[in-house]
């Protein structure tokens, strides 16, 4: 008689409490190749943080911000981290159902990679160079613009598309001039050009007065509107992987390297604490994770709009839905 009662309460509780079903699957994509800087996905993949807000994740790597939220857009993945010039640009020139739903950076850490030897020190004299480029790549899009700031002529540089893994190695080898990277990625990258005799050297982008958004969490329009709770999911699950990894950095590295065997501890431990200096500051602090202050935003949208040829008029809040994050 108690088993009987015992598997009905069991059933009520399956009928009446449709959470405790089985978890939502969530197909969620990088912008680029998975290194430390995103130990905070990895390592909470690992530590059971999504499972925790009821997702089945599986993650991938990226090949570019630009490649990742027309994927977004298309449905090919659920939610996606892609730079918010890539998202203002396919929003305004083509009308591409993606929204950032949480600002990551709050400052561009955007910067070109070059080899000490090179005797490249700044943006001017980059006439005829090579530059590695991957499809989509935000830095293409802002490029022209640091450019003409440094007395350097963008029409003359030559770009050169190719495989994000393969920039770093393209550059050490020399067979391209300079390389564009997120600053974030030098400690590693710094590393594997020592061991070749070779030092490369970042010059970061804000060097020109370049301070805008970039990395965002993406969804696309359709998600947003029909899974509006499972949007709030990944955002509450987002959160706390990245307080997790700002509290426990070791840990999540070691997990990261897990779930990534190629990458390095020590390499994760370089990128993981640089990149969370751009998520956790005086921004966050002011607005709470993940939202926009109005003035950054006008700026961003100017950087871009000037960088892009686009109409500075467009409203650039049309690229941005940060109503479901968590409360501040």
């Amino acid at each position: 008689m108690m088993k009987t009662s015992f598997a009905a309460l069991s059933l009520a509780v399956a009928v009446f409490h449709p959470e405790a079903s089985a978890q939502d699957k969530v197909r969620f994509q990088t912008d680029w190749i998975p290194s430390g800087e995103h130990a905070m996905y990895y390592g909470a993949w690992v530590k059971g943080i999504w499972a925790q807000e009821g997702m089945d994740i599986t993650i991938a790597r990226g090949y570019g911000g630009g490649d990742t939220a027309t994927k977004v857009g298309a449905g090919a993945a659920d939610f996606g981290v892609a730079d918010a010039g890539a998202v203002l640009t396919g929003r305004a020139r083509t009308g591409l159902p993606v929204k950032a739903i949480s600002v990551l950076y709050s400052h561009s850490p955007h910067a070109l990679f070059v080899l000490k030897s090179s005797g490249i020190t700044n943006f001017k004299g980059l006439e005829g160079k090579r530059i590695g480029i991957t499809p989509g790549n935000a830095h293409r899009v802002y490029f022209p613009k640091i450019a003409e700031r440094s007395g350097t002529d963008p029409s003359k540089i030559i770009w050169v598309n190719m495989d994000g893994a393969a920039m770093a190695a393209q550059l050490i080898a020399k067979n391209i001039d300079a390389a564009p990277f997120f600053a974030v990625h030098h400690y590693y990258q710094n590393k594997a050009a020592k061991k070749a005799g070779e030092e490369i050297v970042a010059l970061p982008f804000v060097q020109v007065g370049f301070a805008i958004y970039s990395a965002s969490l993406i969804a696309s329009d359709k998600t947003i509107a029909e899974k509006p709770e499972l949007v709030r999911k990944f955002l509450r699950a987002a959160r706390k992987s990245f307080e997790w990894a700002r509290d426990n950095p070791q840990e999540a590295c070691k997990l990261h390297v897990q779930k990534v065997p190629e990458v390095e501890l020590d390499d994760c431990m370089g990128s993981l604490r640089a990149a969370l200096t751009y998520v956790f500051n005086d921004h966050q602090n002011q607005f709470g994770f993940g939202n926009t202050s109005p003035e950054r935003l006008a700026a961003t949208w100017t950087a871009v709009a000037d960088a892009q040829e686009l109409d500075k008029k467009w409203d650039a809040r049309q690229a941005f839905d940060t109503r479901l994050l968590p409360a501040k």
